[in-house]
């Protein structure tokens, strides 16, 4: 007698488990002078974070909480490379980036509140 069910393998269990929505975001200050950049598996609930300065740090500690840019990503690798990859680039490159897609640098925060749904559990 076989089982009636296809086991599925440790890998593809693993490859499921990182594949969810993951953000990489920009934050600056109300002065734009400083730029932080962050990942997350949960985008409006990080940035309520930052605004809430729940969390000590750096963006507590220099009233960094304005969303500038963010990036969908389905896998955590992908969003984690790319986080590393733009914390390496410099100043010039970044403020190009963010003009792209918001030349006027709005705080985007009320927009992804009503475009991303805020799902509870989503970040455990």
């Amino acid at each position: 007698m076989s089982f009636p069910f296809k086991r599925e393998s440790q890998n593809a269990k693993k490859e499921k488990m990182w594949n969810y929505n993951f953000y990489v975001y920009i934050l600056t200050n109300k002065a734009k002078a400083v730029l932080y950049i962050g990942v997350t598996n949960n985008l409006v609930r990080r940035i309520f974070e930052h605004k809430s300065k729940l969390i000590p740090g750096f963006t507590e500690k220099y009233n960094v909480d304005n969303l500038i840019h963010h990036v969908h990503f389905e896998n955590i690798n992908d969003a984690i490379k790319r986080e590393k990859q733009l914390k390496k680039w410099n100043r010039k490159w970044k403020e190009e980036l963010i003009n792209k897609s918001n030349p006027n640098w709005v705080d985007l925060y009320d927009q992804i509140r009503e475009e991303i749904p805020n799902r509870v559990g989503d970040d455990k």
